[in-house]
């Protein structure tokens, strides 16, 4: 049988490699982006994989299976065909699977502890952090942008920094742990894998969660969106997912709710069907969390702080991986300095929950969660306060809530700063630079606004209002700290581990 494993660049060299290990398959590579290396070529080669390139498409038969990205529309290089029976009708294939879906075939019966996998536009890393806190006793497999980590009683132990999320590392993070412990003097159980996943679950959590879908970006070439992609999520065998999207996007997919449907018509898929995903069938496996909506788990009676928030979950009619129903209150404290953060507490309190943890381990773990380097994290600097908010995929939305953040802290006897800026090529996606000095322009007049770096030089020639530029970060808070100010909200499309070099 043959099996194409198209895209090279986002995991495809796993795929494919765990496909040679299956008998009766072929494999054959697209590397349709051209970015892989002659040695990674020269592996796969010794392991009988086949390169091709656009024109092995006609030798498509009813006896093959294609593989690809969600991102990648195949639809484009594939003609229509009567006889193709693959879902979204991209060729004459007996068979068409996103990555997600062939990591799911590859792995289900090799992952025998319970999964949570977590996705969605922003806070994925940080609900992923949190619930390794709520279930370190657990021993927990985690993979986040952050690196592939295994708690061994409480310890960490890095298996592999500087790894992508894309749905093949977490083939790449199960096997890591497996030579980790083959390593180890002492083996020790795995309880629980906690995995963050770019643009959707792979099917094999027992409660996938979906923190939002902030910007509805496009992906294919413009021929499908973030919340289509993402919905994949859906094949979790249980759903925390946030009430906003969730109502915009994903409940009651038929005409009763015209923005799905318009979203879907306009991406060429049948509403009502998703992903393989009967939609108008999820909202039995899904519970909803929101700040001030009517959902699952809410919170209330919320008194913001710095270092440490206090507030009321509110949980009603919750559904459980056990098919109980759950409706109680009780108080938290967590490192939460504004609403977005609060946001993300509640997805971790809503997946605990659904797996039917104790409020004193939710309690407990987010208790001891003070942040992440970066994203959110407030440290000192010869004096002054500053809020890092450094991300790889850093948006619009995030530079709009971040500075929302420094608004509800800044007093007139307490200057405050803005420094922003960054590379570009961090990630697929790039900033919408006009969108960005709009906030920026909005800045209270009495904030001093810095830029920095490649970001920081283009955006600023948009801006209409005093600025200062500065090379680097250093120099920035340097400036910061000369002008006076006593808060800064640094705001900074990077990877945290490149800052941390400069």
């Amino acid at each position: 049988m043959k099996v194409l494993i198209v895209d090279m660049t986002h995991g495809g060299t796993v795929i494919a490699s765990q496909f040679t290990e299956i008998p009766g398959f072929h494999v054959y590579a697209w590397d349709i982006y051209q970015t892989l290396k002659e040695d990674v070529k020269t592996s796969l080669r010794n392991k009988n994989v086949e390169f091709v390139g656009i024109e092995f498409l006609k030798d498509l038969d009813e006896d093959s299976w294609v593989i690809a990205p969600v991102h990648c529309n195949l639809g484009l290089y594939i003609e229509d065909s009567d006889t193709a029976e693959s879902s979204n009708g991209t060729g004459k294939v007996s068979r068409f699977m996103t990555h997600h879906e062939a990591v799911d075939f590859l792995m289900r019966k090799r992952i025998d502890v319970p999964v949570i996998e977590v996705t969605g536009v922003k806070g994925k890393t940080s609900t992923v952090s949190m619930l390794k806190e709520i279930f370190k006793d657990l021993n927990p497999l985690v993979l986040s942008s952050l690196g592939v980590e295994v708690l061994e009683n409480g310890e960490s132990h890095l298996l592999k920094g500087n790894i992508s999320i894309t749905p093949a590392s977490v083939v790449e993070a199960w096997e890591l742990l497996e030579e980790f412990l083959e390593r180890s003097e002492n083996p020790f159980e795995v309880g629980i894998c906690i995995f963050e996943t770019s643009l959707g679950g792979t099917g094999l959590a027992d409660v996938g969660v979906l923190t939002n879908v902030v910007e509805n970006y496009s992906v294919a070439g413009g021929t499908n969106c973030a919340a289509d992609a993402k919905s994949q999520i859906f094949r979790s065998r249980m759903v925390a997912c946030d009430f906003e999207s969730f109502n915009s996007f994903y409940l009651n997919s038929t005409a009763e709710n015209p923005a799905y449907n318009e979203m879907m018509v306009k991406n060429g898929i049948s509403p009502g069907l998703q992903n393989g995903i009967l939609m108008a069938d999820i909202q039995d496996k899904t519970n909803t969390f929101s700040l001030n909506q009517d959902a699952n788990v809410k919170a209330s009676n919320i008194e913001f702080g710095f270092y440490e928030t206090v507030f009321q979950v509110e949980v009603s009619d919750l559904k459980t991986v056990n098919e109980n129903i759950l409706n109680t209150s009780f108080e938290v404290s967590a490192f939460a300095p504004a609403p977005y953060h609060l946001q993300n507490i509640l997805s971790v309190v809503c997946t605990a929950l659904t797996l039917e943890t104790p409020v004193k381990n939710i309690k407990k773990g987010l208790k001891s969660f003070k942040g992440i380097n970066g994203r959110t994290s407030i440290r000192e600097y010869n004096g002054v306060r500053v809020i890092e908010e450094i991300n790889p995929g850093l948006n619009v939305e995030a530079v709009k809530k971040a500075v929302n953040m420094l608004s509800t802290i800044s007093d007139e006897d307490n200057g405050s700063a803005v420094v922003f800026g960054g590379k570009y090529g961090v990630t697929c996606e790039e900033i919408d630079e006009k969108a960005v000095s709009f906030v920026l322009n909005r800045l209270d007049p009495r904030t001093d606004l810095i830029f920095v770096d490649d970001l920081g030089k283009n955006v600023k020639n948009l801006i209409n209002r005093d600025f200062t530029f500065k090379k680097t970060l250093d120099d920035a808070l340097k400036h910061a700290l000369f002008t006076g100010s006593g808060n800064v909200l640094v705001v900074y499309r990077s990877n945290y581990s490149d800052v941390e070099r400069r």
